[in-house]
């Protein structure tokens, strides 16, 4: 089978989705598959891509911003049709449904199907406030509206989608999406890369000088609930115990504004002496093999949460909000640490209930690693993408050995 896949940043900066993808495009490559990639900026995985991809395409966008992009985007699809190679069996896979109208475009010139991976809920319907204040308003309610025209006629010509989770796909089947056209394959991770290490020898690396230590791992945005996390780290020191919070991550939509906010409430509470800001983490590993807790306070309906399978592959429990995906991944034993989201008191809660688990209950994070490695897999990620290529599109059909045809 021959896959041409569109993911605007070829990243392992940004976030969960733009992993996933490279590792599902990488594994099926290694059995034998075609990958054509489409990319606008390039960035840190390219190169990685480019290893195994028979060809890699730069475009300038996938969608349209303003008004004025209307014409340089059609340029864009007209070039990219002339060059894009495809046999009998090609199919094309958006990473994400901002991009489908451009994968449209691609899959009706080209009479190929369209595939749509569902990493987020559906945007927003919320109505516009039309005020009219200035023109910087009214060129943003263009754009909004531009966006949505956009959006919705390339998410008709979806031919299946690819859920990350139960809820997600929930999400989509409420918004008046067919359950029947959307497959869930959840998020898996290589177990290989993420291991549990010595506690002392890592901690020694960070300069760690309290008992214990709480982690967030994952991007600075408001829909995170990192406010809710301070907090509750707040009434947790002041009940007594020698903890400290270490936040790893960037805003990518906020700039430094949000991160000052935070920084702000940390000083507000006065509690800037247990609470480290460490930026982007290259080495997120270490930070979850470092800490005694992992926290996801998120206030949105996370799709999944692959901070939360890392974590507890490298022997690190989760507390995490009941919201979105995220029961889907703590089940069993480990739903002890689901709270309820935006709810300080509840999680300061869990925090104290689960931070001595070293002590209480040595053999946790031996059995966080077993549950990632029976459910969230990378493997298991792979073999349910591939499942529903075929079952959808070749039931029958073995990866391709066909010369590509422009």
């Amino acid at each position: 089978m021959h896959l041409i896949v569109l993911e605007p940043y070829p990243s392992s900066r940004r976030g969960g989705q733009e992993i996933a993808l490279f590792d599902i495009c990488r594994g099926l490559a290694e059995r034998g598959y075609s990958i054509i990639l489409l990319y606008c900026q390039a960035d840190n995985l390219l190169q990685q891509y480019q290893e195994f991809c028979v060809h890699t395409i730069q475009v300038n966008k996938f969608f349209i911003y303003r008004p004025q992009d209307i014409f340089a985007f059609f340029a864009d699809v007209q070039k990219v049709i002339s060059q894009l190679p495809t046999t009998e069996d090609s199919l094309i896979l958006s990473n994400q449904f901002k991009d489908t109208p451009f994968a449209r475009s691609l899959a009706v010139a080209k009479n190929i199907p369209l595939v749509c991976y569902l990493h987020l809920p559906p945007p927003s319907n919320a109505a516009l406030e039309w005020k009219w204040k200035s023109l910087e308003e009214v060129k943003f309610i263009l754009a909004v509206l531009i966006n949505r025209f956009m959006w919705n006629t390339g998410l008709k010509g979806v031919n299946h989608f690819i859920a990350v989770s139960q809820q997600t796909k929930l999400d989509w089947v409420t918004r008046g999406y067919p359950k029947e056209m959307i497959d869930v394959v959840y998020n898996g991770i290589d177990l290989e890369v993420y291991k549990k290490a010595s506690v002392e020898v890592i901690r020694k690396k960070f300069a760690i000088n309290s008992d214990t230590v709480i982690s967030f791992v994952g991007r600075l945005d408001q829909e995170k609930g990192l406010e809710t996390l301070i907090k509750a780290f707040a009434r947790l020191l002041k009940n007594g115990a020698n903890t400290q919070l270490l936040i790893a991550g960037k805003s990518i939509n906020n700039g430094e504004d949000y991160q000052k906010s935070l920084e702000q409430l940390v000083i507000d509470l006065g509690i800037e002496a247990r609470v480290n800001f460490i930026g982007h983490v290259t080495d997120t590993i270490s930070v979850y093999q470092v800490s005694d807790l992992t926290v996801l306070p998120s206030l949105w309906s996370e799709p999944f949460g692959r901070t939360i399978v890392e974590s507890m592959a490298c022997g690190t429990p989760v507390v995490a909000s009941r919201i979105g995906g995220i029961p889907e991944i703590l089940t069993g034993e480990f739903q002890n640490g689901l709270f309820i989201a935006g709810n300080e008191q509840d999680l300061s809660t869990k925090l104290e209930q689960m931070i001595n688990w070293r002590e209480r209950d040595p053999l946790l994070g031996t059995r966080c690693r077993e549950h990632i490695l029976a459910k969230f897999s990378l493997s298991k990620m792979i073999d349910g993408i591939e499942k529903v290529l075929k079952k959808r599109f070749s039931p029958t059909l073995a990866p391709s050995q066909n010369p590509l045809k422009v």
